[in-house]
């Protein structure tokens, strides 16, 4: 992040090596972007390298089931069963064949990026498999593709208040149905959908 890139989004306060990691991004009315348009996004890294987060509030029409079944893993029966009928999210249009599961309890995978307050992003097969025979982590959400962000993209895209930022809570992520989450993070800065074209800048 530059000192005139953090200046122009928030007047100076912010230092330059701030993460936005464990925030809710809230697309605002006027992103052109249709991958991005009325998304509310969970970011799970951000550094001088650059951003990476996972929509959260776009389903798609893929069953967790499916996926397991494309991947060649059984779900056994019992709690492992049940995972079967959630449905896999669009992340974000970058690496879409490729599956990441947004969890918590952190736990110990192959390939996992710890996030805050054990969360985790994993994009290594364990998981899954721990998944289908276990029912185990509870608290997951499995998509397809995330969202990234080169070096000091979102900085930029911040500036132009094509965001509003937001602590991320977890019950948002993993306690609430997707199609109430994007209202539930605004609810978080006080602010409705209605009005936010109105609003500029971060909290």
């Amino acid at each position: 992040m530059t000192e005139s890139l953090a200046t122009d989004y928030n007047a100076g306060v912010i230092a330059e090596t701030v993460s936005l990691a464990h925030h809710f991004l809230i697309a605002m009315p006027a992103m052109a972007d249709p991958s991005f348009s009325r998304t509310l996004t969970y970011i799970c890294e951000h550094n001088e390298q650059g951003a990476l987060g996972i929509i959260v509030n776009r389903p798609s029409d893929m069953a967790l089931a499916s996926l397991f079944e494309r991947v060649d893993i059984e779900l056994a029966a019992g709690p492992a069963a049940e995972l079967g009928a959630m449905p896999v999210y669009f992340g974000g249009p970058v690496q879409t064949d490729r599956g990441f599961v947004l969890h918590r309890p952190l736990g110990h995978w192959q390939s996992t990026l710890e996030v805050k307050d054990e969360i985790g992003l994993t994009s290594s097969r364990d998981i899954l498999e721990e998944m289908g025979s276990t029912g185990a982590p509870a608290d997951v959400l499995v998509s397809l593709g995330y969202a990234g962000w080169s070096a000091g993209q979102l900085e930029w895209e911040l500036a132009q208040n094509a965001w509003l930022t937001v602590a991320a809570d977890p019950r948002i992520l993993f306690g609430m149905p997707p199609e109430e989450r994007l209202a539930a993070a605004m609810q978080l800065l006080g602010v409705d959908f209605a009005n936010l074209s109105d609003v500029a800048g971060h909290a």
